[in-house]
């Protein structure tokens, strides 16, 4: 075999070898696709909470920095409680002169009481006197008719008469006001009592806010970038910083519409990090989303206004991670993954 056969024929033998690869992996990158449902629509995600204040004041101290590990409870940055202080060492006193204002009420109430069984027994003896004077004039009319008596003596009877009767009358009107005054006492007694609540309140108020102003680690993670410094003034609600919760990962993976027919919850699947392509990480599906992942949308779209365009739409998947503590280290909320199902 001459020279250039040689070479035409290992010519050949390459080319039929590199037609067989391709046709090779072509095979394995068709069955693939026709035996797989893929999507690189999807990243990892996890519990992230974010710290907020829940009072207003300037920021004292931070026990934290940038990225830094914390424990459920952990105390995480602690603000200016002076001024509330001082806010309840008034409301204190102010509480104590209600309590003595309370005192006083019953006080006074306690006095017309008191006041009101003297006027019952003033009336009793009203009664008695003007009993024993309508007696004594009917004993002088009958002397002053037998001229036994002078008429100046009979009419001493008869005004001693008028002045009891006048004295009793008198005596029931005193009651009268007293009763009345004894219900406008008992008012007294019960604003002066709920006002001494009220401010009791406004202090269980403030110490509770005193309470605040210690913030903790509401979950173990690692902090996030801090958006708060030392003496700034932070209002009730700014956010001073996430904590990412470092123990519990997930992957919520978008498939299109017509991918869904063969997934469903308890299915096995492929995961890979884009960050570690060559890690291969199982998962298991957890749950799919009841709506396109566009309802969540700010503004969901309305197919029933304007021209229609249909656009495949993309539903969440919830997937599990296996194994999750082995492959901790490379677990980043935000990461992008590929996830891929086999459908055959």
């Amino acid at each position: 075999m001459s020279s250039a056969s040689k070479k035409n024929y290992i010519k050949k033998g390459i080319l039929i070898l590199v037609l067989l690869v391709a046709v090779y992996f072509g095979y394995k990158k068709i069955n693939y696709v026709l035996t797989h449902e893929t999507t690189d629509n999807a990243q990892i995600e996890t519990q992230i909470t974010p710290v907020l204040p829940r009072v207003a004041g300037y920021v004292k101290s931070i026990a934290v920095k940038d990225y830094d590990s914390v424990e459920t409870g952990q105390l995480v940055v602690e603000l200016d409680d002076a001024e509330l202080q001082t806010q309840l060492l008034e409301m204190e006193a102010d509480f104590r002169q209600a309590e003595v204002d309370v005192i006083n009420a019953n006080a006074a109430l306690n006095n017309a009481i008191v006041s009101l069984r003297v006027n019952k027994g003033n009336i009793e003896l009203s009664r008695v006197r003007r009993t024993k004077a309508e007696d004594d004039l009917k004993r002088d009319q009958s002397l002053y008719t037998d001229q036994a008596i002078t008429r100046k003596q009979l009419d001493d009877s008869k005004f001693n008469v008028e002045a009891t009767a006048q004295q009793l009358e008198n005596s029931k009107t005193d009651l009268t006001a007293d009763q009345s005054r004894i219900a406008v006492l008992q008012a007294g007694v019960e604003k002066a009592t709920a006002g001494l609540d009220v401010k009791k309140a406004k202090i269980e108020q403030t110490k509770l806010k005193l309470t605040y102003t210690k913030i903790y680690a509401p979950q173990a993670g690692k902090i996030g970038k801090k958006n708060v410094s030392e003496g700034q003034y932070v209002q009730a609600g700014t956010p001073l910083f996430s904590i990412v919760n470092d123990t519990t990962y997930w992957v919520i993976a978008n498939f299109k519409e017509n991918q869904l027919k063969k997934l469903y919850p308890g299915k096995e699947v492929d995961i890979e990090i884009d960050a570690w392509p060559d890690t291969k990480i199982k998962g298991v599906i957890e749950s799919l989303s009841d709506a396109t992942g566009a309802k969540f949308s700010l503004l969901p779209p309305d197919n029933a206004s304007g021209n229609f365009v249909k656009v495949t739409q993309r539903v969440p998947v919830k997937i599990q991670i296996k194994d999750i503590k082995q492959y901790r280290n490379m677990l980043k909320a935000g990461l992008s993954v590929f996830v891929s199902a086999e459908i055959k």
